[in-house]
């Protein structure tokens, strides 16, 4: 399904004049690891070494790759602009070998006569033809442009939806080319547009309409709970892309200035074993979105963003909900 471009790897390798490098891979390409070590070992002189540690992003990209190896290779995501690699990292993207079928046409009913287009790394190669078919029936199509966090045109990160709100001002509706339903409430929650989900690994077309208001419920309970509380737990992500100190010093002090107590940890991992050991009532995530609100279900006590703690403490109400997200300079 993907194109893993072992001939140019190789060949990236072998300029470099590197003995040993680091494979860098997302959960879902690392079954085709030794394929991968099998290929670039019969095409260069180099050995290699798999990073085994998750990897959900480029935020993730391995700090300390250079103590293992002389390069590094990561796969499945772009780079992030704003935070240098060096040029001993190579990102291998991989687009996926995919059509988009008859599902635009089929859309047409549930969108605008505005839309705009928005796709996850491994599918933006369709964009192109999505716009073009748009067109051909009468639509206008718009493609944004992301700040310094986004590698290309119309692309979503699970921490950055800025694509999609550089034009959410011209269109009625978007249409997300991806897998999954994050990213597409993501956009939606933070431009305020319907967003319409083209899946086309599935060949479906979904709505997100209804699951953004299941999830607004779900924050709604979860910051209701934590309001309660007068212990958090503020928590700072150590991978590269989510650290976010002074966002969790921020909402450090405005816990305390509310009179309630306010602890903090840096972890790399934040799972429920991971905060089963602290006494507080709730806690406050600075790292992706992603943990607090697509792992809701997994934590017993409340894990909030920080807008979600704004709210819980009065400092925002629940009618100005914003979606937390990383920006360029952070």
């Amino acid at each position: 399904m993907f194109d893993l471009s072992l001939d140019q790897l190789a060949a990236w390798i072998t300029s470099k004049c590197w003995s040993r490098v680091a494979l860098q891979m997302p959960e879902g390409v690392k079954s085709s690891a030794t394929d991968v070590i099998d290929g670039l070992s019969r095409r260069t002189a180099a050995s290699f070494i798999v990073i085994g540690d998750p990897c959900y992003g480029a935020c993730d990209l391995c700090p300390d790759h250079r103590e293992y190896a002389d390069g590094l290779i990561h796969f499945g995501h772009s780079p992030i602009p704003s935070l240098p690699a060096g040029d001993d990292v190579l990102f291998v993207e991989m687009r996926a070998d995919v059509g988009l079928g008859g599902l635009v046409e089929d859309a047409l009913p549930l969108l605008g006569d505005n839309v705009g287009l928005l796709a996850t790394l491994q599918y933006l190669d369709l964009v192109p033809e999505a716009v073009r078919r748009l067109e051909a029936v009468g639509r206008s199509a718009a493609v944004g442009e992301g700040d310094s966090r986004i590698a290309h045109p119309g692309q979503v990160l699970g921490c950055n939806h800025s694509s999609a709100a550089s034009v959410a001002d011209k269109v009625d509706s978007f249409l997300f080319i991806g897998e999954g339903d994050f990213h597409a409430l993501a956009a939606a929650l933070g431009t305020e547009r319907e967003v319409i989900v083209l899946d086309p690994v599935r060949r479906e077309l979904r709505q997100t309409s209804e699951r953004r208001e299941r999830l607004l419920r779900q924050r709604f309970a979860a910051i209701t709970a934590a309001s309660e509380s007068q212990e958090f737990m503020v928590i700072a992500s150590s991978k590269t892309g989510q650290r976010r100190m002074q966002a969790a010093e921020e909402a450090a002090g405005l816990i305390r200035s509310k009179g309630r107590k306010a602890y903090m940890a840096v972890m790399e991992e934040i799972n429920p074993s991971a905060l089963a050991h602290y006494r507080v009532g709730a806690f406050v995530s600075t790292a992706c979105p992603r943990v607090a609100i697509d792992d809701a279900g997994m934590h017993p006590r409340p894990l909030l963003t920080p807008p979600e703690l704004e709210i819980a403490l009065g400092e925002r109400s629940w009618e100005d909900y914003g979606f937390d997200a990383i920006i360029g300079g952070e």
